[in-house]
């Protein structure tokens, strides 16, 4: 973990700290850096805990590297490169939360909106401008931001080239905070905290059953089965009736 050349890491008790780590190219997004994040989420699939990810400088990440995107075939694009990462981490068993600062476009908007949350700065802009490099938002766009905003901001997005701003973002429910440049580690970091003192099954569950398609009463009920049964949920319960008193 300590041969990361595009990422840092930073691993506590109960959450895992990514920093995109190529400020000086607007953390775009590479071929290494896709293996690198592939790394992190076994980590996290072998040990779960929550991930906080965000970008170095100004800008969480301004797309993917334009010279290796140029030079991909259609074999790649069927490989599903960054389709399949981003999957993987909206597949991780406890919450992600992005700390976005500044750019957000093309794959770096993807890699967002892979996660549960995102907070945002006052700078933040989310863009998926593919379709004037004549591709398109192939990683994950064209299924997540409808769902993330609703469809028809969704197309005004990835049709019309329209760029969120914060406030936009905010209002159409893409992120849960808007504050200002430098806030939003800390943000994110006390977000986290809340997240943190719930039950981890709990968490994980929920997640599971809320990222499945259509409707699901009966793995609702199947899971809350298995919650009542947990010792955490009998200690936790016990505990705020005790504060009742």
């Amino acid at each position: 973990m300590t041969d990361f050349t595009t990422l840092e890491l930073d691993e506590r008790d109960d959450r895992v700290v990514v920093t995109l780590d190529r400020p000086a190219q607007r953390n775009a997004i590479t071929a290494e850096m896709i293996a690198e994040l592939h790394t992190v989420c076994a980590l996290l699939e072998a040990r779960p805990k929550l991930l906080l990810l965000t970008g170095r400088g100004d800008h969480f990440a301004g797309g993917a590297d334009i010279r290796q995107l140029r030079d991909r075939t259609r074999n790649d694009a069927l490989s599903g490169i960054n389709r399949t990462l981003f999957d993987r981490i909206g597949r991780l068993p406890l919450p992600t939360v992005a700390a976005v600062n500044g750019f957000a476009l093309g794959g770096g908007a993807e890699l967002a909106y892979a996660c549960d949350i995102r907070i945002a700065t006052t700078t933040t802009k989310f863009g998926n401008p593919e379709p004037g490099l004549g591709i398109m938002a192939a990683a994950g766009a064209t299924y997540r931001l409808p769902r993330l905003v609703g469809t028809s901001v969704a197309k005004q997005v990835l049709l019309g080239g329209h760029i969120l701003d914060a406030d936009t973002a905010l209002r159409t429910g893409l992120v849960i905070d808007v504050v200002e440049p430098g806030e939003h580690l800390d943000a994110a970091h006390r977000l986290l905290d809340r997240i943190g003192r719930s039950s981890a099954l709990a968490l994980r569950l929920t997640k599971t059953i809320v990222d499945s398609p259509a409707t699901h009463p009966f793995a609702d009920d199947i899971a809350q089965a298995v919650l009542f049964e947990t010792e955490d949920k009998h200690t936790r319960m016990s505990s705020f009736l005790e504060k009742k008193k």
